[in-house]
This record gives C-alpha cells, sequence and structure tokens, in this order.
C-alpha cells in the first residue's frame, strides 16, 4: 500500500462526508461559541515534523496563521470567512499545508462545525463514529472521545476535548495510523496530528502558538 495519509485534506480545513444538519445523534447540549466563531478572532499554529533518528518532533518553520475576517450568507444560514496564510513551506514538507492564502467558510450548527458543502469538520456532541471517506483499500473514520484531556502547548494549557480518525480495511481490521484533533471550548483548535495509514507515530504535529479570542 502506498503512503496514504489520515489527514488527506490538512487539518484546519479538513471536512469529513457526514451530513451536517442531522440532529438525531446530538446527545448534550452545546456552550456558546464553543469554536470562536467571531470576526477579528485569529489563530497562529507552528508545524513540528517526527525526526527517526532523534524521535523526537523538530520545528519545521512552517506557520499557519489563521483568522476570520468576514462573514457570509450562503442560502440562509451564516458563515464566517476563514483565511489562512502558511508560510515557511518553501520545501513543501509533506502533511503540510502549502504556502500562500486560502479561504474557508465554516459556521457552527448543534455542536458542529460545518463548511460552505454541508460537511462536518469537528463536533462536539456526537460520539458516534463517523464516516469521512471511502476508498478502495478500506475507510477512514473519526469518533469523538469521552472526557476532557489537559493539552499543552506553546499558548498555553487547555482543557480539550479530543476527536480521532483512524483507518479500517475493507474486512474492517484498523490500521496502525491514529490522528488526534483536541478542541478548547471558546478558544478553537489547539493540537492535531497528521499521519501516515500505516504508521504509529504521527509524521507531523501542530500546536496552537498564540491567538487573539474576542468574545
Amino acid at each position: 500500500m502506498k503512503r496514504i495519509s489520515l489527514s488527506f485534506l490538512i487539518i484546519i480545513f479538513s471536512f469529513s462526508c457526514s451530513e451536517s444538519d442531522d440532529a438525531e445523534n446530538q446527545t448534550t447540549p452545546t456552550e456558546a461559541n464553543f469554536y470562536a466563531l467571531t470576526v477579528g478572532n485569529s489563530w497562529v499554529y507552528k508545524n513540528y515534523k517526527y525526526d527517526d533518528n532523534t524521535e523526537n518532533y523538530e520545528n519545521t518553520g512552517v506557520i499557519d496563521s489563521l483568522s476570520i475576517v468576514d462573514t457570509q450568507d450562503v442560502s440562509g444560514h451564516l458563515y464566517y470567512k476563514f483565511r489562512r496564510l502558511t508560510t515557511g513551506n518553501e520545501e513543501q514538507i509533506t502533511l503540510c499545508n502549502s504556502n500562500g492564502e486560502h479561504f474557508k467558510l465554516l459556521r457552527e450548527n448543534e455542536g458542529n462545525l460545518i463548511n460552505e458543502d454541508g460537511a462536518i469538520q469537528f463536533t462536539n456532541n456526537d460520539f458516534d463514529e463517523r464516516l469521512i471517506v471511502e476508498n478502495q483499500w478500506g475507510s477512514i473514520y473519526e469518533t469523538l472521545t469521552v472526557g476532557d484531556s489537559l493539552i499543552t502547548v506553546e499558548a498555553g494549557v487547555f482543557t480539550s476535548i479530543n476527536s480521532e480518525r483512524y483507518a479500517k480495511s475493507q474486512e474492517g481490521e484498523p490500521f496502525n495510523g491514529l490522528d488526534h484533533f483536541y478542541y478548547a471550548d471558546g478558544v478553537g483548535l489547539i493540537y492535531d496530528s497528521a499521519s501516515f495509514v500505516n504508521e504509529t507515530t504521527p509524521s507531523i504535529i501542530r500546536r496552537l502558538d498564540s491567538y487573539n479570542i474576542q468574545y
């Protein structure tokens, strides 16, 4: 099998094919503005790559700067326009975002962070396994885990919830790769990883370096 990434659409703008407006499996009430969707909010993430020789994560110099720059109405829904500026990836490091400016529209609905195509990027209250994508070799899934985690990054220590992404063969056998997406209430994405399906150690991790939140 080729080196297939679990994070096939790198993390900040990584979306599943699950439908967003089905609230049947929603289990708990959601907090107001869990994802910090306010124009003017901004986040800076640093990317780190695993070094097989040192068995440590080394700073790649790749920086993802994310900000909410505007709002937009799409089919009667209010979306927030995200701008991502990636710098430092002149070497085109695998599983890091490409250099340049990119835009996405996102909104929140009953605890789900949704893109303009109506697909879920993250859920903060649905613990059912979600199918992300189907392939000939198998499928990628994501599941919100139960309980909180204390995550320490450059920007501080955050009580976060964790969603895990993994792959299974067509026969239902799990592959080695496992990615984590940690979100904190009122702050947003704190930490994530990007792995290859057959490798136990994530290739890239990304940590929140600084942020500016307006409520």
